[in-house]
């Protein structure tokens, strides 16, 4: 569904919907949500056509623009109220150097969002700066970002569709995600091992997560494995989703047996259900008002810059960051280090040349990446624990304790 008839002949969909052609001719909504939603609007039988019959929809948008931000909470209302169909939206914020005014935008397109659909998740297109590695091309690196996401969506879908080990029917999906407002959302995977676990705190720390799941009261994970996937493994997995939830949480899981994935486990989390007064909104509300300021700074915090210079902030404060006060409002002084701290903080932990697919693994692993193939030594764990066994074997000849 688009406005923008142009970008609409380019999509690979089997289905498309160019709204508005009355309001806009197909040119798009130039950056005015009020114009995505009249659009919307003057589709309103499509749109309920589209989503008649259907049990799920999955609402996928980049917020912060005019037909995201209009035409989103209008198709919500549609699937959800019109249709009686739980309804989910995947929506994506905006870089911060596209503006205040489209970060506004898309903050307020949000809120208007979380009250149509079901159960919504926001992904900050900022988190990327953190991940991606320098030399990535921008088009790979919003293909990192659609990944995640796809893969979100596939684990969600697949815990329903396909029947595994431990089956899990809709209604059980339902019961979660009915009305259970904002979710976070976490893929993990894990190899080795102790692979299934790996793959559960993964998911749970994803570096795209606002905030943990230690206060979600309704969670729904699903583990994909190979053919030699053990009940041990995903009992491992499962103590680490428990223990990290809310203790009177309800949570339902899945168990698929996939040949495809060979040694590897997967695992999708969604987490929702966030109550008013929990620690994990706590954390969101103090974050966001702080957020003006971080955005300013070049989003770094105070420990970052420290590690950046070996572990002490051995410049004058004032001088980098100026007024705070008069920063959030767009005016104040920046010191002589501001944009190379800025730069620094922004810096990828995976290096400059990393590659798309070993950012992609990266993500899903926690930043855990494996020994490389073609390294004989196995890698620095492995030197570590030769270290080890060296030492235990003359501790027992010199008889040192």
């Amino acid at each position: 569904i688009n406005t923008d008839a142009q970008a609409l002949a380019k999509s690979l969909a089997p289905n498309i919907l160019n709204i508005g052609q009355a309001t806009t001719r197909g040119l798009g909504a130039g950056g005015d949500p009020k114009v995505g939603e009249q659009a919307c609007l003057e589709n309103y039988e499509d749109v309920k056509h589209i989503c008649n019959g259907a049990d799920m929809v999955f609402i996928t948008a980049g917020m912060g623009g005019g037909t995201g931000s209009g035409a989103a909470p209008v198709v919500a209302e549609v699937a959800k109220k019109e249709c009686g169909c739980l309804t989910v939206g995947v929506v994506t914020k905006p870089f911060a150097f596209e503006g205040r005014k489209r970060m506004k935008q898309a903050e307020e397109a949000i809120e208007a969002l979380r009250k149509q659909v079901d159960t919504l998740i926001v992904v900050s297109n900022d988190k990327l700066l953190r991940i991606v590695p320098d030399n990535t091309p921008v088009t790979d690196a919003f293909l990192v970002a659609d990944d995640i996401l796809r893969q979100g969506v596939v684990g969600i879908s697949e815990i329903i569709v396909k029947t595994g080990l431990v089956n899990v029917d809709f209604a059980d999906v339902r019961a979660v995600m009915k009305d259970a407002g904002t979710a976070l959302m976490g893929v993990g995977t894990g190899v080795g091992k102790t692979r299934a676990a790996d793959a559960a705190v993964a998911a749970i720390s994803s570096p795209l997560l606002d905030f943990p799941i230690a206060e979600a009261r309704r969670i729904v994970f699903n583990v994909v494995g190979g053919p030699d996937m053990g009940l041990r493994e995903i009992n491992s997995a499962s103590e680490v989703i428990y223990e990290n939830a809310h203790e009177d949480a309800n949570i339902i899981f899945g168990a698929l047996i996939d040949e495809a994935m060979g040694d590897e486990v997967s695992i999708t989390v969604l987490a929702c259900d966030f109550r008013e007064g929990s620690t994990a909104l706590d954390v969101v509300e103090q974050r966001q008002k702080k957020k003006a300021i971080r955005t300013v700074a070049g989003g770094f915090t105070e420990s970052e810059r420290s590690r950046e210079s070996g572990g002490t902030a051995s410049y004058d404060e004032d001088a980098l960051w100026g007024d705070e006060g008069a920063d959030v409002e767009g005016g104040g002084d920046r010191g002589p280090l501001f944009y190379k701290e800025r730069r620094q903080a922004t810096r990828s932990p995976l290096g400059p040349d990393a590659t798309i697919e070993e950012t992609r693994v990266a993500i899903t692993r926690g930043f855990k990446m494996p020994a490389k193939a073609d390294d004989p030594t196995g890698g620095p764990d492995a030197e570590k624990g030769l270290r080890k066994r060296f030492r235990g074997f003359f501790r027992g000849v010199f008889g040192k304790k």
